[in-house]
């Protein structure tokens, strides 16, 4: 069976959302960066989602979602830091009040950019998954309607659109190396390229030290972990959204797990040579080139520069 003939997400409202989301998130950066492609031994695409208001591609599917919504109609949601701000910032300009709970270990300036535009924030547990169940606890006992990333179909629409610009590039990719979290950047990405460009190798990419899904997907049911070991916040998820796997099914042809030596040294050479500043879930795709760049020595290789949140300290130290 192919991804086409069953899939939940539907490619035309893909290209409904690309018609409705806030121009501000569409049209991103996306160039072959050589002075990059010679460092890695490899020629190399990048999409650029961190410029924008945000700073990472998660306005697509949040404003995308939260047109949809009725104006005053209250909604609550969790995040690592990048979603919550993406419903942060659409909920503020359509007059929808977002509620976004996040752990108490959360990156700070994520957090205060969540505050600032407009979102009330509850913080509770040592990681994403454990302020997702208290958040999805409380939406449950105010009557609030609780938005997940990765699950609401949405999320994943909007990520689809990031494809359709790519697609329009003089030179397409031959691999395109994706970061897999929850799910919804990979699912939408892949879900267009493979309808569009069905000769496209599509890897999916994910720190070592949070491999749940990339474990789940290669045993076909959830695994889950007790605890993450990554600096990749991001894309770090210890219990997977059940559908986002059936999502997943037909889209990935190979998946890699890196390391965080990998990671870091990702974010520096996407800092050195495309003069960008990637968080450590941005560079996983950099990260898979220098574990394993002989691979794909006479193809052109393309990665997603998904967010760009770093505090003033990560910088100093991973930079």
């Amino acid at each position: 069976m192919t991804a086409e003939s069953y899939h939940r997400l539907s490619l035309d409202r893909v290209e409904r959302a690309a018609g409705a989301i806030d121009p501000v998130f569409l049209r991103s950066p996306q160039f072959v960066c050589e002075p990059l492609g010679d460092a890695l031994g490899v020629r190399c695409a990048l999409k650029v989602e961190s410029t924008n208001p945000i700073r990472c591609f998660k306005g697509r599917g949040a404003d995308w979602l939260v047109s949809q919504a009725q104006p005053g109609e209250p909604l609550i949601c969790a995040s690592a830091g990048n979603f919550g701000q993406a419903m942060a910032y659409a909920g503020r300009a359509r007059g929808v009040p977002v509620t976004v709970y996040a752990s108490v270990r959360a990156n700070p300036l994520k957090l205060e950019r969540m505050r600032k535009l407009g979102a009330t924030l509850v913080l509770h547990g040592d990681d994403f998954d454990a302020a997702k169940a208290e958040a999805r606890r409380a939406a449950a006992a105010s009557g609030v309607r609780f938005v997940e990333d990765g699950l609401d179909v949405e999320t994943l629409e909007g990520a689809g659109t990031i494809s359709l610009e790519w697609l329009g590039a003089a030179e397409f990719p031959d691999v395109l190396l994706v970061p897999l979290g929850n799910g919804a950047l990979f699912t939408g990405v892949a879900r267009v390229i493979k309808a569009r460009r069905p000769g496209t190798r599509l890897i999916a990419v994910q720190a070592a030290g949070a491999p749940a899904m990339v474990e789940s997907w290669r045993a076909g049911r959830v695994i889950e972990h007790d605890q993450l070991d990554t600096i990749a916040d991001g894309i770090g998820v210890r219990v997977p959204i059940p559908q986002s796997l059936d999502d997943l099914r037909g889209l990935i042809d190979e998946a890699v797990l890196v390391s965080e030596e990998s990671i870091v040294k990702g974010m520096q050479l996407i800092h050195r040579h495309a003069g960008l500043v990637a968080e450590p879930s941005a560079a996983v795709g950099v990260a898979a080139l220098l574990e394993c760049a002989a691979e794909f020595r006479n193809a052109l290789v393309g990665t997603i520069i998904c967010g760009g949140n770093l505090t003033p300290e990560q910088m100093r130290e991973w930079l």
